[in-house]
């Protein structure tokens, strides 16, 4: 091996290193899990916000909190997907207040829809740093009522 293919090896893995350090290196599961919560901002804002608000505050004793919420937990997870896809028209108890407004379903949002929206709204106000990918939400609409 010649002294400049050694070289230009050591500052490939130095520019490695370096990139590594600057942007830290990522699994894909990580960039992936990422790339789900921000999609599932999107269909936050254009699905939810209305009513669950920028921050997940809920909306007086009408809608729900999502933030801090202690319904948004991993027992709920299919009932929550469940409920996005068709809705609650069951009152709903949220950190001890009664919520009596229905929640449409939304039969628009695909299985990959429901993922990335789930994996969001999991990642930002449940507590969870994982994906949750298209087979859970597969089986838990299989379980819907």
């Amino acid at each position: 091996m010649s002294m400049h293919t050694s070289l230009n090896k050591f500052l490939v893995g130095l520019s490695f290193i370096s990139s590594c350090s600057l942007f830290s290196c990522q699994s894909k599961e990580e960039v992936k899990r990422q790339q789900y919560v921000a999609e599932g901002f999107e269909l936050y804002k254009n699905n939810c916000m209305n009513c669950h608000q920028p921050k997940g505050e809920g909306m007086a004793k009408l809608y729900p909190p999502l933030a801090n919420a202690d319904f948004l937990n991993a027992k709920n997870k299919a009932l929550v997907i469940c409920g996005i896809r068709h809705g609650f028209d069951q009152p709903l108890t949220v950190n001890g207040q009664i919520y009596h407004q229905t929640m449409p379903g939304n039969t628009a949002l695909k299985a990959l829809d429901l993922a990335v929206l789930t994996t969001f709204l999991y990642n930002e106000w449940g507590k969870e740093k994982k994906i949750t990918d298209v087979q859970e939400v597969e089986k838990a609409l299989a379980t819907c009522p």
